[in-house]
C-alpha cells in the first residue's frame, strides 16, 4: 500500500469545530466486515451490538493543558509553546514545540503568566520546531506542575480555528480519564457518557483499561510514499495484569473484544504474546499499523472519522479492508458525518 491510496477529498465543512451537544448522541456508522452492510445509528445504539461477557478496551490516559503562551525576553514577541513530554522531573526539562520557531534559539528565555513568575530557558534544538526547555521556578515540583496547569490551555487540534472555550476542558477529555500524560485526547472515547457506560455494565459488558499517552506523533503527516519507511514517534504504554486477565479470559471464551479507538488498538497490538494472547507491558511503543496486517486481540473497534493520508486511517483500512473503508468513507461524506477529534464515530464489527 502506498500513501496515495489514502488520499480523498474532504469538504472543509465536515471538520467538526464543536462536539455533539450530548456525548452519546453523535452519529454512529456501523460497518459489518462479514457482510459489507452499513448502518446509520446514534452512538448510544452501540450497546445493541454487545452482549454479556464482551469486553471494551478503554485508553484511560488524561490530557494535560499542554499549550502555553509566553513572551520572548527583550523583544516581548508572543510565542506558543506546546509541551510534548517531560524529560527530567528534577531538572524540569521538557521536550516542546515552539511557534514561530525561527525566532527561538538556544539561550533564549521565555516568560509566562501575567507576573512572569514562570521562566523557561531554551537549552537545545531537537527538530525544526522542537526545542528542549529548562523551566526555572521557585517552588516545589507539585507547585510547578500546578503552575503549568494554571497557565496551560486545552490542546485542541490546530484545525479547530476558534479559541479554546471553558467547555473544552471537560469535553476534550474522556469521562474515564485517569492518568495524566497525553497531549491529545483518545477521541473515540469522547462519545461515552456515564449513562451509556452504566447501561453497558448492567448488560454485562466488561471493561479493560490500558494507558497509552497520546503524543503528537500520532498525527504527524506521513511524508513517504512507501509506508514501510514511515517511522512513528514512541508513546508511553502501560498494560497491567488486571487488563490482561479480562481480555484473555474473554478471548478464551470467544467473546467480542472491542478496542475503543486507534490508540487502544495500538496498545493491544504492541503487547501480543507468541500464543496470540495479551501480555502486560510497561514501556514505549512506536507500532505503526497499515495494510496488510493481521490483528491478534480485538475483533471490533470504535473509531472516529480520520483525515486523508493519516496513520489512523491506515489502521482503519487494515482492520476493515481497504475497499470497504473507501466505500464507508464515501458514504460518510455523502451523509454529512463530522470528521476528526470532535466528530462522529464508526463501529467496525
Amino acid at each position: 500500500m502506498k500513501l496515495s491510496h489514502f488520499n480523498f477529498e474532504l469538504p472543509d465543512n465536515l471538520l467538526a469545530e464543536y462536539p455533539a451537544e450530548n456525548r452519546d448522541e453523535s452519529k454512529l456508522m456501523v460497518v459489518h466486515r462479514d457482510t459489507g452492510k452499513i448502518e446509520h445509528k446514534m452512538f448510544k445504539d452501540m450497546i445493541d451490538y454487545f452482549d454479556e461477557g464482551d469486553v471494551m478496551v478503554l485508553n484511560n490516559t488524561k490530557v494535560f493543558p499542554a499549550r502555553l503562551y509566553g513572551n520572548k525576553e527583550k523583544t516581548g514577541a508572543r510565542i506558543e509553546v506546546f509541551l510534548l513530554r517531560e524529560l527530567n522531573e528534577e531538572q524540569r526539562l521538557w521536550d516542546v514545540l515552539v511557534d514561530p520557531a525561527r525566532k527561538i534559539r538556544i539561550g533564549n528565555k521565555l516568560y509566562f503568566g501575567d507576573d512572569e513568575d514562570l521562566v523557561a530557558e531554551v537549552i537545545d534544538n531537537t527538530t525544526s520546531r522542537g526545542r528542549t526547555l529548562r523551566f526555572l521556578y521557585d517552588g516545589s515540583y507539585i507547585d510547578f506542575r500546578r503552575k503549568l496547569r494554571e497557565l496551560g490551555q486545552t490542546p485542541l487540534p490546530k484545525y479547530i480555528k476558534r479559541d479554546v472555550e471553558p467547555e473544552d476542558e471537560g469535553r476534550y477529555q474522556t469521562i474515564y480519564a485517569k492518568h495524566e500524560g497525553a497531549v491529545a485526547a483518545p477521541t473515540a472515547g469522547l462519545h461515552f457518557s456515564k449513562h451509556l457506560l452504566k447501561r453497558l455494565e448492567i448488560k454485562g459488558v466488561d471493561f479493560a483499561e490500558v494507558t497509552l499517552h497520546v503524543g503528537l506523533g500520532t498525527f504527524n503527516p506521513v511524508e513517504v510514499e512507501d509506508l514501510s519507511k514511515h517511522k512513528m514517534d514512541s508513546e508511553e504504554l502501560i498494560i497491567d495484569e488486571k487488563a490482561t486477565e479480562i481480555v484473555n479470559r474473554a478471548k478464551a471464551k470467544k467473546k467480542k473484544i472491542c478496542a475503543v479507538g486507534t490508540t487502544a488498538m495500538r496498545g493491544l497490538e504492541s503487547a501480543v504474546s507468541s500464543d496470540q494472547t495479551l501480555n502486560t507491558f510497561d514501556g514505549w511503543t512506536n507500532k505503526f499499523i497499515f495494510p496488510p496486517y493481521d490483528f491478534s486481540i480485538a475483533d471490533a473497534m470504535v473509531t472516529n472519522f480520520h483525515l486523508p493520508k493519516s496513520t489512523l486511517l491506515m489502521m482503519v483500512s487494515a482492520f476493515m479492508g481497504h475497499d470497504f473503508m473507501k466505500k464507508a468513507y464515501k458514504e460518510a461524506i455523502l451523509e454529512q458525518y463530522k470528521f476528526y477529534s470532535y466528530g462522529d464515530a464508526m463501529l467496525i464489527i
